[in-house]
């Protein structure tokens, strides 16, 4: 297949994860998306991922977007793109969380490929419970909030987790508490973070339910404070889970509809509540570390963490404008993610791109081509399209990546 046989738009058709922790009725709510089975709608996936690939009308049929890409990666890819990376390096999502989603933390490139690599000689299945790397591929986030958004998202400051700590006063801490104030005054708050973390990680036994159980005393007496409450309606969702300490040491965040933050590599986050759209590189390496039943693997999760603070003031991502276009500068190549407002756009492709209609309608125009779209539909714009125009009557989302 040669550039000038490839359609300019290809109208997707994106599958739905239904997972635990899912909403019932935001995507319906949103984007007139049905829930005829009433399963939790967690994330709408829009990419070639393998583990959920979406699909595009094309010569008079339906096919895998992955099965379109592989025909003419050059083409559809941009050919800096296919040669850099091969495939789509980026998977583009709606993510509605109704319940909070493991606290987790994401491998750099290096790591991802080293740990992989580990596995796959060690023969340990892909679907395997205690499997840490599906992918040699590191996972960048980026999240843009859609409804208000509750999140964790990095360290806070080791004076603001002593603060909180001492708050709760509690015997069973004094050694935690304790080493993280001898760190500090001794200018080793990496070494304290870390050595925090994970004396909260490995706890069991009788300590860890005295230590639970006090904070959850000191948090119902404090139901007019954010974190508190937050850390209450944890516990109805993780009993007995030690990641219920987790809004003490890691920043909590509530993004307004339009706000954005980002997620590097090694960084724990946890998301919380909200939906949201989510673009990342393209990768399902996870390394969790709490509010999970699932498999735990401290000393991995502790080598892939980074244990600096990350201020409460660098958590939101602030958006570049031109010509009321906000972009969102991220410090990766995998993906670029844009919002364009009401109006006429002349876009070029620099990449393969995906844009996703947020609310009103839009229209994708190029010479005799035309595509259009409702709310909740997305489509997929090869890079050999390029020049184009865009005719959006509301908010419109594109994701393309850098090569």
């Amino acid at each position: 297949m040669k550039s000038r046989d490839l359609p300019p738009f290809l109208l997707m058709h994106n599958p739905i994860q239904c997972y635990d922790w899912g909403s019932h009725n935001a995507l319906t709510h949103l984007f007139g998306i049905e829930n005829p089975d009433g399963k939790p709608q967690a994330e709408l996936w829009m990419g070639a991922h393998p583990n959920g690939c979406s699909e595009v009308n094309f010569a008079g049929s339906t096919q895998k977007l992955s099965a379109f890409i592989d025909a003419a990666p050059a083409a559809v890819l941009g050919e800096a793109t296919a040669a850099r990376f091969g495939s789509l390096p980026y998977l583009f999502k709606v993510l509605c969380a109704e319940k909070a989603l493991s606290i987790q933390v994401h491998p750099s490139k290096a790591q991802a490929e080293a740990g992989f690599a580990k596995e796959e000689t060690a023969g340990i299945p892909s679907k395997s419970g205690n499997r840490n790397y599906k992918d040699p591929n590191h996972k960048p986030e980026l999240v843009f909030a859609l409804t208000a958004y509750q999140a964790m998202n990095g360290f806070r400051t080791v004076p603001a987790i002593l603060a909180l700590l001492d708050r709760i006063s509690l015997p069973v801490l004094g050694e935690l508490t304790k080493g993280l104030t001898a760190a500090h005054a001794a200018n080793q708050d990496e070494a304290g973070l870390q050595d925090c973390f994970r004396q909260l990680l490995i706890m069991e036994g009788e300590r860890k339910d005295t230590a639970l159980a006090g904070l959850l005393t000191y948090a119902a007496r404090h139901q007019d404070e954010e974190i508190f409450s937050l850390i209450t309606s944890l516990a109805s969702q993780y009993p007995g889970d030690t990641g219920l300490f987790a809004p003490l040491l890691l920043n909590t965040v509530t993004l307004q509809p339009g706000e954005a933050m980002y997620l590097d590599a090694c960084t724990p986050h946890a998301y919380v509540r909200g939906t949201g759209l989510e673009i990342m590189a393209s990768s399902d390496n996870v390394l969790r570390a709490g509010l999970t039943p699932k498999y735990i693997d401290v000393p991995e999760l502790l080598a892939c963490t980074r244990f600096v603070a990350k201020p409460a003031n660098q958590v939101l991502l602030s958006p570049s404008v031109d010509n009321s276009v906000q972009h969102f500068r991220v410090p990766v190549p995998d993906f670029t993610f844009s919002i364009y407002p009401a109006g006429k756009h002349n876009l070029i492709t620099a990449s393969a791109e995906i844009l996703f209609v947020i609310d009103g309608c839009a229209t994708l125009k190029q010479g005799t081509n035309e595509l259009c779209l409702e709310k909740g539909q997305s489509a997929f714009i090869p890079a050999a399209t390029g020049d184009y125009q865009l005719l959006a009557e509301g908010q419109v989302a594109r994701a393309g990546n850098r090569s």
